[in-house]
């Protein structure tokens, strides 16, 4: 597991297992996920497909169910811990948090070495920050 704020942190399968006490909410984004969920603890999975594109609308649902876990220690895992669970972290600092796609990015990697983001992330971000602009507005997206 990999601290990338107070608050939010990377991790592989086994993270997801067995997840480190202080953290209260897990989110797996590992397509191949077979875990039982962690008792006690806030849990949900969204299986993104390795290696491809981020599917937008499962990147603003996790990204929305990151938010509502407020106050939470946030675990976001994935097979290896390197890439669909570095993206959800990088768009969460984006859209939540609101740091600009460079600096969430370089963070993200100085804490996780090895970071390897998914392909066209940062357009996918923007394309999610549309469609969360679009909702708050009530136009349907």
């Amino acid at each position: 597991m990999h601290l990338i704020t107070d608050h939010l942190a990377v991790g592989n399968s086994d993270d997801a297992a067995n997840p480190h006490w202080l953290m209260s909410a897990i989110l797996n984004v590992a397509l191949e996920s077979t875990i039982v969920p962690p008792q006690g603890r806030s849990y949900h999975w969204i299986p993104f497909a390795e290696f491809a594109e981020a599917n937008p609308l499962q990147l603003d649902e996790a990204v929305s169910w990151l938010e509502q876990q407020r106050g939470s220690r946030l675990l976001i895992c994935c097979r290896a811990g390197i890439g669909r669970s570095v993206s959800v972290a990088i768009a969460y600092l984006c859209l939540v948090k609101g740091l600009p796609y460079t600096k969430a990015s370089a963070l993200v990697a100085a804490q996780r070495p090895g970071a390897l983001p998914l392909p066209e992330l940062e357009s996918t971000i923007r394309f999610v920050r549309d469609l969360r602009q679009k909702r708050l507005l009530g136009l349907h997206a």
